[in-house]
């Protein structure tokens, strides 16, 4: 298995994290991620091709803002919330309070 690309802590640049958290679709998983330790791809039920799920995994992990753990065929996600943290104070509990504010109400 081919190992995947996740950057260090110090290579972690923001204008990669501001556009992976730019996607509704990503900002959405970063959500669900925060209200949780670690799940598995498959646990977050968004509700897109996986292909399309996959692909906004990639540009979270590549942006820093997860980490994968492989264990056998399975995928585990997590956020990097003590890596963002240090290089960006402050930043991530921004972007999900502002998210948060912007959730549309059921109707």
């Amino acid at each position: 298995m081919r190992n995947l690309y996740q950057p260090e802590r110090a290579d972690i640049a923001l204008a990669d994290v501001l556009y992976a958290l730019s996607d509704p679709v990503r900002l959405q998983i970063v959500r669900e991620l925060a209200q949780r330790r670690e799940t598995c791809c498959g646990g977050l039920g968004v509700p897109m091709p996986k292909s399309s799920v996959s692909y906004h995994f990639k540009v979270l992990r590549e942006a820093g803002v997860t980490r994968t753990r492989v264990e056998g065929t399975q995928r585990f996600i997590s956020l990097r919330r003590d890596d963002l943290e240090m290089r960006f104070p402050g930043l991530l509990d921004a972007v999900l309070r502002a998210a948060e504010a912007h959730v549309p109400e059921p109707a």
